[in-house]
């Protein structure tokens, strides 16, 4: 009988090293948004590889770094609790920046967990060649990794070889999941996910890192084969409110039209979207807040 493996291969880095870009190119689909600004990542996404001999279950997390604020602090225990049950690590550094304090924050954090790391260095295609070596020569010198792999996960170079060694080291086991699922995440977290990419990708200076989207109504209409749903942007000051509703709603429209337009290619239906915007004074630095919106602990209910 042909031997099957499974496992739990968390992918971990500081912000922006892309982890949730190589996460949808391990994955073939967009499990996890993606935008160019840092800390985008705030709950740990699941993408589920299928193999003919095995089955990986990648978890994106948030980045490693020094937290200061009380939502920051929750995301970087949330990644921390990621790799600490993870059967295998992978983490993804990005060739093109100098390392700092938290490079060996996260090093620090490794040491007291014994299992396998790989390291992924990412974005080789935006650095010159003579830099890689040395890179992998000082990583080397830190760490005893199993394998240390340059990678583009944006272009897709070096991603199989990748998984590969993932393949190699994970442990024997069956499936965890219906092999037809690409990710365990609930539709309703899926549409809030990609309605805060939106304003994100829109919304300038601190009101990406100020926002918190809730999901009120998220129905099916098979007849009209249509989905309902009803969405709140939440945000911390009025100013922010008055910003992201745009003059004569403006920004609001354009934010819902390119929500509405990936959620009917992602769940294959016509989409009926309605947005609203509310100020929950100071949410990041509100525990009981924090919880209701889903930081400090996973909300699988869908």
């Amino acid at each position: 009988m042909k031997m099957f493996k499974s496992g739990f291969i968390a992918i971990i880095g500081k912000p922006n090293a892309g982890k949730s870009t190589l996460l949808n190119s391990l994955i073939g689909e967009k499990v996890a948004i993606t935008t160019h600004k840092p800390q985008t990542t705030r709950n740990r996404i699941t993408g589920i590889k299928n193999l003919e001999n095995a089955q990986l279950i990648f978890v994106d997390t948030p980045g490693i770094h020094r937290a200061r604020t009380t939502l920051n602090r929750y995301l970087v225990a949330a990644a921390r609790e990621a790799f600490s049950d993870a059967d295998l690590i992978v983490l993804l550094a990005d060739a093109g920046s100098e390392p700092d304090g938290d490079d060996g924050l996260i090093l620090e954090a490794l040491r007291d967990i014994h299992r396998p790391v790989i390291l992924a260095i990412n974005k080789i295609d935006l650095v010159k060649r003579e830099r890689i070596l040395p890179l992998i020569d000082d990583y080397r010198r830190q760490y005893p990794f199993r394998e240390i792999i340059p990678l583009s996960a944006l272009k897709g170079f070096n991603v199989d070889r990748l998984v590969a060694c993932v393949v190699d080291l994970l442990p024997e086991g069956p499936p965890y999941f219906d092999t037809e699922l690409f990710t365990d995440l609930p539709e309703k977290f899926l549409a809030a996910e990609i309605i805060r990419e939106k304003v994100t990708l829109l919304a300038q200076k601190e009101i990406p890192y100020a926002v918190a989207v809730t999901v009120d109504r998220f129905k099916e209409d098979p007849e009209r084969n249509l989905l309902r749903i009803q969405a709140v942007i939440n945000v911390e000051k009025d100013s922010q409110k008055g910003i992201l509703i745009g003059k004569g709603g403006r920004m609001l429209k354009e934010i819902g039209k390119r929500a509405r337009l990936e959620m009917e290619h992602f769940f294959n239906t016509g989409v009926y979207l309605e947005l609203f915007v509310r100020v929950r004074k100071n949410w990041t630095r509100d525990e009981k807040l924090l919880r209701e919106f889903g930081y400090g602990r996973r909300d699988r209910s869908s």
